[in-house]
Order: structure tokens, then C-alpha cells, then sequence
């Protein structure tokens, strides 16, 4: 896959402009550890977990698979109208092949189905949310942090989620954990799942850079999940670390921060190279030809299948 910077910000602000709660937290320094948290903790879905590890896409190339999927969060939150839907598309279609058998329960799986969506747009909101609390300024206002979550409703129209089972406010989204928690689960194909996300080894097509990126990465993302969690997917750790972790990692956010560096430190190839260049294009803050927000429904209605090239396609 490839992404041309150029097109981040042609037409207008998007669906959220820079007054926003999406746009603070998702450009944060902090954004990378909640998305790695995000891509881990999906693997409880059996469901999920049965279309990664069919697809096999986090074996060969464990980067490309956190830096896509992080890029696509980006673009919907950050991104001007076209390319949000565009991006979109792009991703029903590679979902759209992802079906087969789950084997815990026999039934049958669907990577683009609504209950699998919605669990991968959930958990991406939520995660970068709390890495936000926890390493970065803190809780929002009560009123950015409602903001927040009606945004997190309105990007849910560019997946295939059913709208009134979307969360809309943190006790819906604390309610929807708790409605989900009982089919829960883990398994071999997702402990591995998780630990190569977490731990990657040099030798499954990641390089040292990458791996070591991860594991660092990992010590500020496990510090966020609960103990349940931790203890069902096997990488719990003593609560010492944790006590360790935390003020390391705020330091570092506040430095990134301060020297405005986090689109450098995104773009290093062994992170995220192409959310990188979306959030080196961001922080450059070229305004678009219209300086005006859209809804999806405009978007898709002006760029939706008829529009120009997509932003991004297959390499």
C-alpha cells in the first residue's frame, strides 16, 4: 500500500476540523502506544482473530499491518472528506475476501462483518483515549471528552457498524465492553497473535528496528490494559513495572511534544513510515481549499466510488 501526502488535506477539514477532540488526541505523541494496545487487545474477538490469523498479514509483515491499519484511523479522524472515504473503501475491499470458519465456535467469520467493525473501531477510539489519559495531558474536559465520543459515531459511518449499536458517551462505551466481555476468549492463534505483536522477533520479516521499536512500545501499552486481560492473554507482568513505566513514558511523551517531533519519530521506519508522512503533512498545516467540514454522507455522495484516484491503493 501506498499513501501520497499531498492529498491529506485538498478539499476541506474533514468531518471533525481542528477545533476538535479527535484532532488533539489522535496527533498526539500518544497515539502510537493506545494503537498498539488497540491491535492487540482485538485478538479476544475469536472472530477477529480467526480473520488475522487466516490472512497471516501480522506474520509476514507485522509492520505494514499496524502501520495500514493506524494510517486508516488517521485519515478518517485528520484527513479532508475525499480521502477519508476513499481510504475507506479501500479497506471494505481488502476486508471483503477475509471470510471463513472461526474454529472455537464453528461459525461463520466475516473480517468486514457489523459486530467485527464495530469491536475494531471501539477499541482503536478507546485505546488511543486512554494512552491519551494515562501518558499524555490527561482527561479531556468533560465536554471535549462527549465531543470525542460523538466523533467516534459519526467515523463509524465509514465502516459497515450498525448506528444504534455505536457508543455515544464513555458509560455506552464501558456498557458495550461489558455487553462483549462474555464471547471474550483467547486462544493459541490469538496468544500468538498477541506476543508477536507485542514482542516481534526480528526474524519474521520486521527487522531489528522494527522489533525493538515494538517491545518498547509494548511496555507502555501493557500498563494500560486491565489485570483480566493481561492475565487471559498471558503477558501479565509485576504491577512494579507498571509503577516503572508510567512517569518514563510521560517524560518521553513531553518531550516529543515539546520539540514537535512526533511526526519524526511516526515516520522512523521502525514504527509506522506511512502514518508518518500523514501526520508529517498535518503538522505542516496547510489549509484546505474550502476551510469547512463535511459529514460522511456529503463525502460520499461527492467522492464515493466516482471519485478520483484513491489516496491509497495497492502498491
Amino acid at each position: 500500500m501506498a499513501f501520497d501526502p499531498t492529498t491529506l488535506r485538498r478539499d476541506d477539514y474533514g468531518f471533525f476540523g481542528p477545533d476538535s477532540p479527535s484532532w488533539k488526541v489522535w496527533t498526539a505523541p500518544t497515539a502510537v502506544i493506545g494503537f498498539q494496545r488497540a491491535v492487540v487487545l482485538e485478538h479476544f474477538d475469536p472472530f477477529l482473530t480467526a480473520a488475522v490469523a487466516d490472512s497471516q498479514g501480522i506474520y509476514t509483515d507485522p509492520r505494514s499491518r499496524l502501520d495500514h491499519t493506524f494510517a486508516y484511523f488517521l485519515l478518517v479522524a485528520i484527513a479532508d472528506g475525499r480521502t477519508a472515504i476513499q481510504a475507506a473503501e479501500h479497506l471494505m475491499q481488502v476486508h471483503a475476501p477475509m471470510t471463513g470458519i472461526e474454529p472455537i465456535s464453528g461459525q461463520r467469520y466475516s473480517a468486514n462483518s457489523p459486530e467485527t467493525q464495530l469491536w475494531i473501531h471501539i477499541t482503536g477510539w478507546h485505546s488511543v483515549l486512554k494512552a491519551y489519559e494515562v501518558f499524555g495531558p490527561g482527561p479531556l474536559s468533560p465536554e471535549e471528552e462527549a465531543r470525542y465520543w460523538q466523533e467516534c459515531a459519526i467515523a463509524a459511518e465509514l465502516q459497515t457498524c450498525k448506528p444504534e449499536e455505536v457508543p455515544r458517551s464513555r458509560e455506552e462505551v464501558r456498557a458495550y465492553f461489558a455487553k462483549v466481555r462474555p464471547r471474550l476468549c483467547t486462544s493459541e492463534r490469538a496468544e500468538a497473535g498477541m506476543h508477536h505483536l507485542l514482542w516481534t522477533s526480528p526474524r519474521h520479516g520486521a527487522g531489528i528496528s522494527y522489533a525493538l521499536g515494538s517491545r518498547l512500545l509494548s511496555l507502555a501499552s501493557v500498563a494500560t490494559l486491565p489485570k483480566w486481560m493481561r492475565r487471559l492473554g498471558r503477558f501479565d507482568r509485576p504491577g512494579i513495572v507498571d509503577l516503572a513505566v508510567r512517569p518514563a513514558a510521560k517524560i518521553i511523551v513531553w518531550g516529543t511534544k515539546a520539540f514537535n517531533s512526533f511526526g519524526l519519530i511516526v515516520a522512523a521506519p521502525y514504527i509506522a513510515p506511512m502514518a508518518g508522512q500523514i501526520l508529517e503533512q498535518h503538522l505542516k498545516g496547510e489549509p484546505p481549499t474550502r476551510p469547512e467540514t463535511v459529514t460522511p454522507s456529503e463525502a460520499r455522495q461527492l467522492y464515493g466510488g466516482h471519485g478520483r484516484r484513491a489516496v491509497i491503493e495497492a502498491s
